[in-house]
């Protein structure tokens, strides 16, 4: 037996409001509306020439080849045309307010805040004991054993064994403070002697460290990080009315 259900802009409320994305949801908000009037009062705007490019960009994207094919995800996602075009004009915006407000700062932030942004191609295998550690540790030295060994020995994660303990690309951010110091202090290719952490004793392998360069994802990253931080602390000064 088939089975009917009324979905009401009422339900949908609720499924929101039960799956705890009010407060995701209110800072959108918010965000929105600090974007549109600064934007506004610096005389900021959007062009049919900018809406219709980013229109053709999306459609790009998102594979929609045809007008049935634009139509369907807009019936799919709840959305009018118009809703459409809101939402590609608040996208043109904050770009538009972003470089406004910070492309001038990029290079100067960059400079400053290098080290953030180096990043290492590392190997990495985490024991519980610290005595342990520190036998593996020599017998990779001394060509007894090899990381790859002792990683298809100890990792527990299996996708991980299969990598030889292999973490791709590493920022420095995304590091323990006691394991970046080693790290970005390392020779590679270099073997660190084992670093204690709340997680463990950790061995670590570095086969590289990339020097950050200014490149246009990088600008871009930054110029994000700029906008998001200048975002937050707007809405920090904001005094929600409710109705």
């Amino acid at each position: 037996m088939s089975l009917s259900i009324a979905i009401t802009d009422e339900e949908i409320l609720k499924q929101v409001k039960l799956s705890g994305k009010i407060p995701e949801i209110i800072e959108g908000i918010i965000n929105r509306q600090i974007i549109t009037e600064e934007a506004t009062n610096l005389g900021i705007k959007v062009e049919t020439e900018e809406l219709q490019q980013a229109a053709d960009q999306f459609r790009l994207s998102k594979n929609l080849h045809s007008a049935n094919d634009t139509h369907q995800w807009l019936e799919k996602n709840q959305l009018s045309v118009d809703d459409f075009e809101e939402m590609l004009y608040c996208t043109i915006l904050s770009g538009k307010l972003a470089n406004h407000l910070f492309n001038d700062q990029i290079e100067a932030y960059f400079y400053q805040n290098q080290l953030n942004y180096a990043e290492v191609v590392m190997y990495e295998v985490i024991l519980d004991n610290e005595d342990l550690a520190m036998e593996l540790y020599y017998a990779i030295d001394e060509e007894e054993m090899s990381f790859w060994d002792v990683a298809h020995h100890y990792i527990q994660d299996q996708e991980l064994r299969r990598k030889g303990g292999y973490l791709e690309t590493v920022k420095r951010q995304d590091l323990k403070p006691e394991i970046s110091a080693a790290v970005f202090a390392a020779t590679p290719p270099e073997l660190l002697k084992p670093i204690m952490t709340s997680q463990g004793v950790h061995l670590v392998f570095v086969e590289e460290i990339i020097q950050p360069v200014l490149n246009e994802k990088k600008r871009y990253q930054i110029l994000a990080d700029l906008f998001s931080q200048w975002v937050k602390q707007k809405s920090e000064e904001i005094t929600i009315v409710d109705n």
